[in-house]
């Protein structure tokens, strides 16, 4: 398949209560395991490339070494793949514009695009984070996957999520579609109450982070999603796995 065949099918994956999963991985080597497992795309993790690569998260990570590496994971597999952009190297418009386009000529199909100030404290006010969406949507082109994300909920306790909350996030959810997003990500939000009236009201489709704790995929599709990741979950299991084999050896 072209790159615009694997964008195109990527897409059409995203079923409002039958969700892609995607399983984050890190590199090369672990899409290829996920691939071999059964997956419908790939999906990297920022965390996960990062910690991967002996860097912390909150782009760290050199934009180059980022860029190399979401290369290595396309041409390792022949599966879509989306590479999680935090917040695109770029506070400013003509920057994430710059930067998507560079992205997008690595052969992925999308990415996450987040609205909280790398960096910095708090999102990035509607308006601006709408005008950045808008740059990224013309540098990448029409077909790129940009999976806007709120931090709304994941810089809050989940037990002060409210109704409030979610008409803040689905106001978000309108101005990023108006500016060309294809996908709205809420990580951090479990309550199914509060979870379902998103998904029914938002123009885009939701993308819901599972995690130890949180409600089961099968919940989670019931209220509407169309997309279930695993952010850094992953990695961090299978860093377990070498930690506890090699403590066997070394104990």
């Amino acid at each position: 398949m072209t790159q615009a065949d694997k964008a195109r099918l990527f897409a059409s994956l995203h079923r409002p209560g039958d969700p892609l999963v995607l399983y984050n991985v890190w590199d090369a080597g672990s899409a290829k395991a996920v691939a071999e497992a059964g997956a419908e795309a790939i999906a990297t993790g920022s965390a996960s490339v990062a910690a991967a690569h002996g860097f912390s998260d909150a782009e760290a990570l050199p934009l180059d070494l980022a860029l190399a590496n979401a290369e290595r994971v396309v041409q390792a597999v022949d599966l879509p793949v989306t590479i999680d952009f935090e917040g695109a190297y770029g506070a400013e418009p003509e920057a994430v514009g710059r930067n998507m386009a560079r992205l997008a000529a690595t052969g992925a199909v999308g990415c996450n695009f987040e609205d909280q100030v790398i960096g910095g404290e708090g999102l990035h006010p509607v308006a601006a984070q709408a005008e950045r969406i808008r740059a990224g949507r013309a540098a990448a082109g029409p077909d790129f996957f940009i999976n806007a994300r709120t931090d709304i909920f994941l810089k809050a306790r989940a037990e002060t999520h409210d109704g409030r909350m979610v008409d803040e996030a689905l106001e978000r959810a309108r101005a990023y579609a108006e500016a060309g997003a294809s996908g709205f990500f809420v990580p951090g939000l479990v309550d199914l109450a509060l979870l379902q009236r998103l998904c029914a009201a938002s123009p885009l489709p939701v993308n819901f982070m599972a995690f130890p704790g949180a409600p089961p995929a099968a919940a989670a599709a019931a209220a509407g999603v169309a997309r279930i990741s695993h952010g850094p979950f992953p990695y961090r299991l299978a860093i377990k796995a070498l930690k506890t084999a090699a403590e066997e050896i070394y104990g």
